[in-house]
């Protein structure tokens, strides 16, 4: 299975969300729906803790940024 970045789990999550309203799926697919949205969820914001956790490693030090490597913990 290919990564797929954010941008694209987000368009994918819109999508879903757009199915959902319209009310036009049995109860079946929409459950399917609902538990993709919620593992693309998941997965979005994980990426989003990822990246602060990159964002937050850049220390300023003796009034310069220092940036240190940053291991994502799976």
């Amino acid at each position: 299975m290919s990564k797929t970045n954010f941008e694209d789990n987000m368009q994918n999550l819109e999508q879903i969300v757009t199915e959902l309203e319209k009310g036009d799926l049995n109860l079946e697919e929409s459950i399917i729906k609902f538990e993709k949205g919620i593992k693309l969820s998941k997965e979005c914001n994980k990426m989003l803790e990822e990246a602060e956790k990159k964002i937050t490693i850049l220390l300023e030090k003796d009034g310069n940024l220092e940036e240190n490597n940053f291991v994502a913990e799976d």
